[in-house]
């Protein structure tokens, strides 16, 4: 990923805010490919012509096939109180999926148990008694619907790993393009999961601030929907 390909949404002495393309990882991963986190780096060595190594703080993670929103820190300060942010729910997360499916309530919340297996990075609904199990919730609605398909609004209230995409597989909609929790349901393309919105106070002056980002709506399955962003 090139400097060139970078698009950055905000920028100042603490924070940048920018915008994570599809199937590139956020962070650097045992894949050893070139990745979101990285291409900052080199953006704020060569804009700022800094020597030596760059700070630059992760703070939130999104999956690999999924798009969108993503803010890192500039300095160690903005990390820590970003994270303690993060922590304390001052974070709020909202994304875009389409699902695979009509839900007969169109509006409501899912709360699981998770556990992940770590041996073939997969996430599954267990008992609150499992070892490892940890609770996930979040709040949906369904905005549009069209063809089989339903165009869903969620609120994320824990940061579980593949939480949307094990979640909405479990009540039977799976998000369109995911294969590995969809099952028959699921439909094959590029996983419909973006992340638009991240509201959050500033690290330093403690201004609430608000970065929403459209997903790609000239592609299936998004094109099929009127996806108003920032109305």
């Amino acid at each position: 990923m090139t400097n060139e390909e970078l698009v950055i949404l905000y920028e100042d002495n603490h924070l940048i805010v920018v915008l994570k393309p599809q199937n590139v990882a956020c962070c650097p991963d045992e894949s050893g490919d070139d990745n979101l986190f990285d291409c900052v780096k080199r953006y704020l060595k060569e804009k700022y012509a800094k020597p030596g190594n760059v700070f630059l703080g992760l703070v939130h993670r999104l999956d690999r096939p999924t798009g969108g929103v993503m803010v890192y820190a500039k300095t160690s300060k903005a990390a820590g109180r970003l994270s303690q942010q993060l922590r304390g729910g001052g974070f709020e997360k909202r994304y875009l999926a389409v699902l695979c499916g009509i839900l007969t309530r169109k509006k409501g919340t899912l709360e699981n148990y998770l556990r992940k297996n770590t041996v073939n990075n997969t996430v599954y609904v267990c008992t609150q008694t499992e070892e490892g199990a940890r609770f996930a919730s979040l709040d949906y609605e369904i905005l549009q619907e069209e063809r089989g398909l339903s165009l869903a609004e969620i609120k994320l209230h824990t940061g579980r790993t593949h939480q949307i995409r094990v979640q909405t597989a479990a009540v039977n909609a799976p998000v369109y393009g995911d294969m590995r929790y969809g099952g028959e349901r699921a439909v094959k393309g590029r996983l419909a999961l973006w992340a638009y919105s991240l509201s959050f106070p500033h690290p330093v002056t403690g201004e609430k601030l608000r970065f929403m980002a459209e997903p790609p709506l000239t592609e299936a399955p998004w094109k099929l929907f009127d996806v108003r962003v920032g109305v």
